[in-house]
């Protein structure tokens, strides 16, 4: 019997990683948000600052929206702590995934963007510019970030067997003040593109606030009651359940759509100060569904 004809590739070390937090993930009680928000404003006020001369790119800008808006609703990204307890950070602190090519593969590394709510949109920018800049010398670079772990650490993670892994990674993780030193109060990542290709990405993820932005199609919208061609953006947003319940989400939605279709991610002292609650703040025209989070 003759072996068909195959290529045996092997996937860089980085991927390890992938495995080990996708089935740490699977634990996880998240729920979905599937959003379509008109960013017509954002993409312009993006080219505006570019024209002008400021470095600015449409997920940085995103990320600067994000991050305020979590930074006036900071029960969303409050870690679990001891016992029946949550502790809720004053800083918001980003992941953010940048496509680096580790042994010949082009793969998303993690860049930690800490404070990112007293940054500038240019200054997040600047980091993730740099972070697509730097070398991937070593294990060490696999967490594009100053503060990662030694190379020594890190070779020393991936000759463990998986299970190992996993039990430090679990015991790493239980202190929330550890969760956040390593990997942030939540993630934001970005697989979609403009084009014709309408659709959201569902992701899995251990940080208990997600966001994923999909593609951004061309649809028509309706505008002060008439029919416009917008931009809309496929957002996803994923919460864990065992930390923030559904009436709380859905006013962090509420707040984060006004603040992206206004096309201005004001800081949150502008807003009306730090960790003030979205009620107030008017829902923005775009729609949401939510329920259970399901791997894409």
């Amino acid at each position: 019997m003759k072996t068909a004809r195959h290529e045996i590739l092997r996937y860089p070390s980085s991927r390890v990683g992938t495995l080990d937090i996708g089935q740490l993930a699977l634990r996880k009680h998240h729920i979905a948000g599937l959003l379509e928000l008109d960013v017509t404003r954002g993409l312009a006020e993006v080219r505006k600052q570019r024209s002008q001369g400021d470095g600015l790119s449409f997920f940085a800008w995103m990320v600067k929206t994000i991050a305020s808006a979590i930074a006036d609703n900071r029960c969303v990204h409050a870690q679990q702590g001891r016992g029946h307890s949550t502790v809720v950070f004053e800083d918001v602190d980003l992941s953010v995934m940048v496509e680096k090519v580790v042994e010949g593969e082009r793969v998303p590394l993690p860049l930690l963007i800490r404070r990112a709510n007293e940054k500038k949109a240019e200054e997040i920018h600047a980091e993730i510019q740099a972070a697509q800049r730097q070398e991937v010398r070593d294990e060490s670079d696999h967490v594009l970030t100053d503060s990662g772990p030694s190379r020594a650490a890190m070779r020393l993670y991936y000759a463990l067997p998986q299970w190992l892994r996993l039990r430090a990674l679990r015991w790493a993780m239980k202190s929330p003040h550890r969760r956040k030193a390593m990997m942030g109060t939540a993630i934001i990542t970005s697989v979609g593109a403009p084009g014709h290709l309408p659709g959201w990405i569902i992701p899995k993820s251990v940080h208990n606030l997600c966001f994923a932005l999909g593609s951004i199609a061309k649809k028509p919208w309706v505008v002060a009651n008439r029919i416009e061609i917008r931009d809309i953006l496929h957002l996803t947003v994923l919460f864990d359940h065992d930390v923030v319940d559904g009436m709380p989400a859905a006013r962090f939605v509420a707040a984060l759509a006004a603040r992206i279709q206004r096309g201005q991610p004001a800081d949150p002292a502008a807003a009306g100060g730090r960790g003030r609650d979205a009620a107030g703040l008017a829902s923005g025209q775009g729609t949401a569904s939510f329920g259970p989070a399901a791997s894409s």
